[in-house]
């Protein structure tokens, strides 16, 4: 199947036309970080001051500077553990597809054929770029969280969700399913809305081209098939786990097809689109989960740190950061972006390439990742909280973003102009790091 670039890989559509913004609200050095905001970084003890910090916040959204970082899963797999176990946080949301991150839900919770947590995440994450969720540091939160969750009843046990909106296929495979099974009667949209789609045998590309030439498109079929899920959501008894499945399967067709036929036109709007579907799945985690809930949601930091700190608001995109903060509130809100200096990171040169592990260059001077690797201690937290007081911190810096897709020769494009600590509430900087390790 075929699936065409998420717009993380396109964001240098407006950060090139922001180069002279960047360049002249960056000084040379912007001066050393007060000593309360910086705080050591070297065993899992240190994040005692983020679990502090968080406090007893109802979202926590766990960033990364790119998808092939080692030491980015890692830690955010040690705070999710602690979250878990001292916080009471009993969900973890990914930038990944809903079917795929569903098998690997399905083993966490005892509700698996799978016989090891490398199993199911090869059967789950077997599309490109798989490396994102199938690798061994996923592997290792996933045997823990299988371990956590055994003995525990259904409703103590902690989830493993995908929000992202790409797997349009695979989710009206599983809705025509399920009311298969409910009600086959009720097949019948499902059955229509993939006849609809049928003549572009799965390949979003193709769908984008028929429908940018023509008036035509599967949005009706899909609308129908919605409703029918929807009758057969009022029928059943609340916080039914395969009909809030089958919903949440049917909405990301929905907005998929949406996502797809936006991106024809806007890169904005499809960005929006897939962000509002991200939040949306979000709400709809918490509101299963029941009032207590309290979610944890790993993303790139182009979809967790408020848009609003960044050039990504002058062109009109908004993201999961924002729109969290607006829904919930920022007190009950944390959100902690990561980034580092230099090492290695797992990529591709190209859309469906060849997975390669390429070198991360020194960052580039002014930015923020050279600032912070200008000042001890090497691996850090910094509470951004405690420079929202000093000036000179509150000026759009370059920010180092890379994809799934990575030149490291044409460094200039891989940089949001980004207000920190407006961005994020804390920031988790690992001087050193490397690659992100696939399964085979």
């Amino acid at each position: 199947m075929k699936r065409i670039k998420p717009l993380l890989l396109l964001i240098s559509i407006f950060l090139f036309s922001c180069e002279k913004e960047e360049q002249d609200n960056t000084t040379t050095n912007t001066g050393e970080l007060p000593a309360e905001a910086v705080h050591a970084l070297q065993t899992e003890e240190d994040l005692d001051v983020l679990l502090n910090e968080i406090g007893d916040d109802q979202v926590v959204l766990l960033g990364e500077a790119s998808h092939g970082t080692s030491e980015f899963y890692t830690w955010r797999a040690a705070i999710s553990r602690r979250l878990i176990e001292e916080k009471g946080f009993d969900i973890i949301a990914v930038e990944g597809d809903w079917t795929d991150a569903y098998v690997l839900n399905n083993y966490i919770r005892g509700n698996s054929n799978a016989t090891t947590a490398e199993q199911a995440l090869l059967q789950g994450f077997d599309r490109w770029p798989t490396w994102m969720w199938a690798n061994e540091e996923i592997a290792d939160l996933a045997g823990w969280l299988k371990t956590y969750n055994t003995g525990k009843a259904a409703d103590e046990q902690v989830g493993f969700y995908g929000v992202d909106v790409y797997g349009m296929w695979e989710s009206m495979e599983e809705v025509n399913a399920y009311l298969q099974d409910k009600d086959p009667a009720a097949a019948q949209a499902a059955r229509d809305a993939m006849l609809c789609f049928a003549p572009y045998n799965q390949d979003e590309s193709a769908y984008i081209t028929a429908t940018r030439t023509s008036s035509e498109n599967c949005s009706d079929e899909l609308a129908a098939l919605l409703e029918a899920v929807q009758r057969q959501v009022e029928a059943e008894s609340p916080g039914d786990e395969a009909t809030f499945n089958a919903l949440q399967n049917v909405l990301v067709a929905v907005n998929a097809e949406r996502y797809y036929r936006a991106s024809a036109v806007s890169n904005a709007q499809s960005w929006n689109i897939r962000d509002q579907h991200m939040i949306g799945t979000v709400n709809r985690l918490l509101g299963q989960y029941g009032p207590d809930a309290k979610i944890i949601v790993w993303e790139h930091n182009t979809h967790v740190g408020d848009a609003r700190a960044t050039t990504m608001a002058d062109a009109g995109m908004v993201n999961v950061g924002q729109l969290a903060r607006d829904e919930h509130g920022e007190e009950n809100v944390y959100i902690v972006g990561f980034g580092t200096y230099s090492g290695t990171v797992t990529a591709a040169q190209s859309w469906g390439s060849a997975t390669q592990t390429m070198t991360v260059p020194q960052a580039q001077q002014n930015s923020w990742e050279w600032m912070l690797h200008r000042q001890d201690p090497k691996d850090k937290i910094i509470l951004l909280n405690e420079l929202r007081q000093h000036e000179k911190f509150m000026k759009r810096i370059g920010h180092r973003a890379i994809g799934v897709t990575y030149n490291p020769g044409a460094e200039s494009g891989n940089y949001v102009p980004s207000v920190l600590p407006e961005r994020y509430d804390a920031f988790v900087f690992i001087d050193q790091t490397e690659a992100l390790h696939p399964l085979q």
